[in-house]
């Protein structure tokens, strides 16, 4: 499939199968997984775009292991030479967005205007989080006593982000990002769906802007990767994102163990339609709101809260809206709608 992806100009890729296929990256090398590598399918076609790498239970613990050492000697580094690898990871988004912009709409299914609009999101977020090396470290306590009395903030260690399928790089890099500005080491582990947009691309984004090894640790997997990660007592912070019901059992664990996490789950968003809207502009923007992704996002129109006097005329409109759209595979011409991600989900749509 690697061959397929890239081009002549693509000598220098930044995705090659050949090195990163049926593997996983832990301490600054590709080696094999614990568990049987998968397929990365393309979800338009059913195409096998690569094989994919699986972590086990014992990886996390190895990645765990390794992340706390170098988290030591990469929280011990002067902070502009944090930033400064911050800076050059935002760049390299930039530099690579046309091959990391294939696989997101090959693998995940994005249609390029949402898949460009990521990448400039994960640039973005790189740009931002290299300020955050610099900032203040603490505060002064008042006290009774003629003595300073001060807080220090200090890294937290060694944080698990645990993202979704749906929009893999920005809904990862806005956790990896901060956490590494800020001097933590970090363990990814994306959705099998999707390792290499949301994990491969970020693990060589770091590893060419200059990340030491073993600071971000690649462990993909399934639900028992991710309860190793939550309950390793080496990893202080996790960061969730995907469906309540697994972030109810993330939520859990975490309160088990005393691990801080931070949740972002399902919603049920509501698009309110009043009395004296205009119904043709209400009606484009459910279709965005609602449509967008093929409504695989968290924030998608799922309920429409229309006044009765509009009610007919709204759903009438709505419908031939849908009617029009033009759905099929986004890397092979100009769609609204690209396919969701897997043979699962169309029955939970229904």
């Amino acid at each position: 499939m690697g061959h397929a992806m890239q081009t002549d100009a693509d000598a220098q890729a930044l995705l090659d199968p050949e090195v990163f296929a049926g593997r996983i990256y832990i301490d600054g090398e590709w080696v094999p997984g614990g568990a049987d590598a998968i397929a990365s399918v393309e979800p338009a076609t059913g195409e096998t775009l690569a094989m994919v790498g699986m972590a086990s239970p014992d990886d996390v613990a190895r990645a765990a292991e390794g992340a706390a050492r170098a988290q030591q000697r990469w929280a011990a580094m002067p902070h502009p030479a944090r930033a400064a690898v911050l800076r050059r990871a935002a760049q390299l988004w930039e530099t690579h967005a046309e091959e990391i912009m294939r696989w997101n709409v090959r693998e995940v299914g994005a249609i390029p205007p949402l898949a460009g609009f990521a990448l400039h999101v994960t640039a973005a977020e790189c740009y931002e989080a290299s300020a955050l090396p610099s900032v203040p470290l603490g505060s002064m306590l008042s006290s009774e006593e003629p003595r300073l009395s001060l807080t220090q903030q200090v890294p937290v260690g060694v944080v698990g982000v645990i993202s979704p399928f749906n929009v893999p790089l920005i809904l990862g890099i806005r956790a990896v990002a901060p956490a590494l500005a800020l001097g933590n080491a970090v363990l990814l582990k994306p959705d099998p769906r999707t390792v290499i947009t949301g994990g491969v691309s970020m693990v060589r984004i770091f590893e060419e802007a200059g990340l030491p090894a073993g600071v971000l640790q690649l462990v993909p997997g399934g639900a028992d990767v991710g309860e190793a990660m939550v309950a390793d007592p080496r990893v202080r912070v996790v960061a969730f994102t995907g469906s309540t019901r697994a972030g109810r059992a993330v939520g859990e664990l975490a309160g088990r163990h005393l691990t801080r996490a931070h949740l972002e789950l399902g919603g049920n968003s509501a698009f309110i339609v009043r009395q004296d809207a205009d119904v043709d502009k209400a009606v484009n923007l459910a279709t965005w709101g609602a449509f967008l992704h093929q409504g695989q996002i968290c924030m998608t129109v799922g309920r429409h809260i229309v006044h009765e006097s509009l009610f007919e005329k709204y759903v009438d409109k709505l419908a031939a809206k849908a009617e029009s759209m033009n759905v099929g595979d986004p890397a092979a011409g100009q769609v609204h709608l690209g396919p969701l991600i897997d043979e699962v989900q169309p029955d939970r749509v229904h």
